[in-house]
């Protein structure tokens, strides 16, 4: 629970944090506080769009449409990394959520209740950031923007004292929604709390060079399907045997399949991951941990 932060504030509080941060006209005084409360404030909460462009996704999110009037949310996360404020008060993003789910957010609990009723307001009680995605499962994401989220939520959970356990996403707040669709919630939790742990360090590029070899990047969670034949998967492999996790009989090989997928979700279980989050399919932050060699 706390005091929503001010305009000042939260531009200063999310570049202090490394965020690239652009103020969309009129943002600081564009809200929903006629319509009802903004505050106390309990969390962070992560969506996807349904929209390609960042111009037009911008002026929807502040804009609103006829059946939802803007802003949408308080800030749009580009895909280049760039995050738009929109809005600065109450945002209809989040509407009607589970009571449990807000219980479990205000404790901070390790794991988050099924949201199985829509009665309580989070359009009073979480920020909203909106990520340009189509949120099809095949739009991909980028790692700059997965890294502005990551630094949105440490950057607002820093300056209310909370911990990575005030993010969540909307699939987790209201019933029969889906966003964000393309990577685990759990994992950017994970890379939240990493953050956390740190001082705020400035641009995510600001290390410079290092003397450590090349590890593949993460290629996105839908590289990993049926079909998928890659040298990529072979080295992956190859590190889920080293690290104790594989589950293979004959190989690693380049093939996916569904040996892959139980050994990797080996690994996520290792690092601490559960339920939907250890399905098996890689994410970032447990793909990074890895660390599987340039192939």
């Amino acid at each position: 629970m706390a005091k929503p932060l001010s305009a000042d504030r939260l531009v200063e509080v999310l570049r202090a944090e490394g965020v690239t941060v652009v103020e969309h006209r009129g943002w600081r005084t564009h809200n929903r506080n006629a319509r009802g409360a903004w505050g106390p404030v309990h969390g962070v909460m992560i969506h996807h769009t349904v929209t390609r462009g960042t111009p037009n996704t911008v002026e929807l999110c502040y804009n609103g449409h006829a059946d939802l009037p803007g802003p949408l949310c308080h800030g749009v996360i580009a895909k280049d990394g760039t995050v738009y404020l929109v809005g600065n008060g109450r945002a209809n993003h989040a509407g009607l959520g589970d009571p449990d789910v807000l219980r479990a957010v205000i404790g901070e609990k390790a794991s988050l209740p099924p949201d199985r009723r829509a009665s309580v307001d989070g359009n009073a009680r979480f920020y909203g950031f909106e990520c340009v995605n189509l949120g099809d499962g095949e739009d991909p994401w980028p790692a700059e923007q997965l890294a502005a989220a990551e630094r949105v939520a440490a950057a607002i959970c820093r300056v209310h004292g909370w911990t990575q356990r005030s993010v969540i996403g909307h699939l987790e707040w209201r019933p029969g929604k889906a966003d964000p669709r393309g990577f685990a919630m759990e994992e950017l939790r994970g890379r939240t709390g990493d953050r956390l742990g740190r001082r705020p360090d400035g641009p995510a590029d600001d290390a410079g060079p290092s003397d450590e070899p090349a590890h593949e990047p993460f290629p996105g969670a839908d590289f990993f399907r049926a079909g998928r034949r890659s040298p990529v998967i072979t080295e992956m492999g190859r590190r889920l045997v080293a690290v104790g996790c594989g589950r293979y009989r004959v190989g690693p090989g380049p093939d996916w399949t569904d040996v892959d997928r139980a050994s990797y979700a080996a690994w996520q279980r290792r690092l601490g991951y559960s339920g939907r989050a250890a399905d098996g399919i890689p994410g970032r932050a447990s793909w990074d941990r890895l660390k599987v060699p340039a192939s």
